[in-house]
């Protein structure tokens, strides 16, 4: 095997969530009169940190503080999210690179207890070594976690590759010095995932071909 051990984004790569997260932006955009956002548009402007999201999707930070919103989000999102599962064949992949004896763990930009428990509810936290999220609702980077627990665990970065569906994810994986692979369908267009120049695969099905 060429790598050892397997760090999983969540939200949009192994949680299908996008079509939740576009419903409760856009419920917060209509309440305040404010354009709505189709799927394509959503996936073209979403980025990390998500403060700069926001900004893209129209939000004025003058008339009402990012911090409000961020909490008006994510109250929404987890009441709606409680409903999403996960994509396509992931619990087979997650058995299968198991099977493999990879060592898996998930590292997320999301508030750990959230995180946790949308996992626990999905049926897979048997799965993984560690579930990593972030201490607040801000979603700034999970750069930190990834970094930590290489450093913790004295993993050499080369041993690891980074699985995830934004730019951000490829981002992370360069900063901590391992591979990456991006899957389409997540919370960004396949077109800006292109730009990253990281290796592509259409399903999470093709995972078992490429680590």
């Amino acid at each position: 095997m060429k790598y050892k051990h397997i760090v999983w984004d969540w939200n949009g790569t192994l949680f299908d969530d996008v079509q939740v997260c576009i419903d409760v932006m856009n419920g917060m955009l209509e309440r305040r009169g404010l354009k709505e956002l189709t799927p394509e548009r959503y996936r073209e402007i979403f980025t990390f940190p998500v403060e700069d999201y926001y900004k893209a999707a129209g939000w004025d930070f003058s008339r009402e503080p990012f911090a409000e919103l961020a909490v008006e989000y994510i109250t929404e999102y987890l009441r709606r999210a409680a409903g999403c599962g996960l994509r396509r064949g992931a619990a087979e992949v997650l058995e299968k690179l198991r099977e493999r004896g990879y060592v898996q763990l998930i590292a997320s930009a999301s508030e750990a207890a959230a995180l946790t428990e949308q996992v626990r509810r999905c049926g897979i936290e048997g799965f993984f070594k560690a579930v990593l999220g972030l201490g607040d609702v801000f979603a700034v980077t999970k750069e930190g976690l990834a970094r930590e627990y290489l450093r913790a665990g004295e993993i050499a970065p080369e041993e690891v590759v980074f699985i995830g569906d934004t730019a951000h994810d490829w981002q992370v994986a360069r900063a901590i010095g391992c591979d990456c692979i991006l899957i389409e369908g997540g919370h960004m267009s396949r077109q800006r995932l292109r730009e990253t120049g990281c290796k592509i695969l259409p399903a999470l099905d093709g995972l078992l071909e490429a680590v």
